[in-house]
């Protein structure tokens, strides 16, 4: 585990090191969403990205940063699909293989994506300690390399550049807000803002269900919550500890959305916007929308963090 905060420079050099395997991702506007907000609300649209996620960011990092003739036993990692998708990806791009530990309740959607990308799969319990387990039996196997999820400064570098894109296309935000779930996208946007447009506050979205970044944000110290049952998939882990340390320090606020303000976020982007956004990325609207007497009258940057949804089983 690489577990430094990083520092600008590196944050740097993983744009650098990505911008071949990535798209620079577009900032979308809506005057519908500016009016209910009733803020200038700038859409950073993650869902474009390869493999539909901003995991495609960190993954591409950790893997690139490793020398042709180190990945010949491949990389694994444990994940409930977006992580696995950018993995599955960035490995294929390295010349690779990828060996993922998947939930067995994982989106459909999503463990066809990854099998797709010539991934090995393997399937698991729906919890953090049977994914870590089938992970490390996975390891031993096949010797290849682990790419964390969330809890290392490599991917947190790589996540950081989707923020410190939005910063350099729209240079004056008041606000921006994330998601949270393992914190990988979180504490890469707080160090981003942090960097690059110090004036720029983070909040963090978190669904109400899944609250342990609240918790530990509340109390100071990190606070593990007991079995997460969330429309957003992508957010069914605990925060990590790097994850925490940056966000305890660098972000202003963690706001917690319930389930059916997920749901109505989500259907208000498809509907208003025409763009398909996972519940994931509408924990960030939901939140903004929740939080609009603060937001009023600001310029607010929103990283819409994935757009990878099974369209059999819609909540609307």
């Amino acid at each position: 585990m690489f577990l430094d905060i990083p520092n600008f420079g590196e944050i740097k050099r993983a744009h650098q090191k990505i911008d071949k395997f990535i798209f620079k991702t577009p900032v979308l506007t809506s005057h519908s969403i500016d009016d209910i907000v009733g803020a200038n609300v700038f859409l950073k649209c993650e869902n474009f990205q390869k493999v539909g996620a901003f995991k495609m960011r960190g993954a591409t990092n950790v893997i690139m940063s490793y020398l042709p003739e180190k990945r010949t036993n491949g990389f694994a990692t444990h994940s409930s699909g977006n992580h696995a998708q950018a993995v599955a990806l960035a490995a294929k791009l390295a010349g690779t293989k990828a060996y993922i530990v998947m939930p067995e309740n994982a989106s459909e959607v999503k463990k066809n994506a990854v099998i797709e990308y010539g991934a090995e799969v393997t399937y698991c319990e729906s919890n953090e300690e049977a994914r870590e387990a089938a992970c490390q039996e996975m390891l031993e196997k096949t010797n290849a390399i682990f790419v964390p999820p969330f809890n290392d400064s490599r991917i947190i570098a790589g996540q950081a550049t989707a923020a410190k894109e939005l910063i350099e296309e729209q240079p004056n935000l008041d606000y921006i807000v994330t998601p949270v779930g393992g914190g990988g996208l979180a504490a890469g946007t707080a160090l981003a803002a942090h960097y690059v447009s110090p004036t720029t506050q983070v909040i963090l979205g978190e669904p109400v269900n899944v609250n342990d970044t609240y918790k530990s944000f509340k109390s100071g110290k990190l606070t593990p919550v007991g079995k997460k049952t969330s429309i957003a998939d992508g957010l069914l882990v605990s925060v990590g500890e790097l994850n925490f340390q940056i966000i305890k320090e660098h972000v202003t606020d963690v706001v917690t959305v319930k389930e059916e303000e997920i749901v109505s976020a989500m259907r208000l982007i498809w509907e208003r916007m025409k763009i398909i956004i996972e519940p994931s990325s509408a924990v960030a609207i939901a939140t903004i929308i929740k939080e609009r007497d603060r937001l009023a009258g600001k310029n607010v940057g929103v990283i819409i963090t994935g757009g990878n949804v099974d369209l059999t089983a819609l909540p609307f």
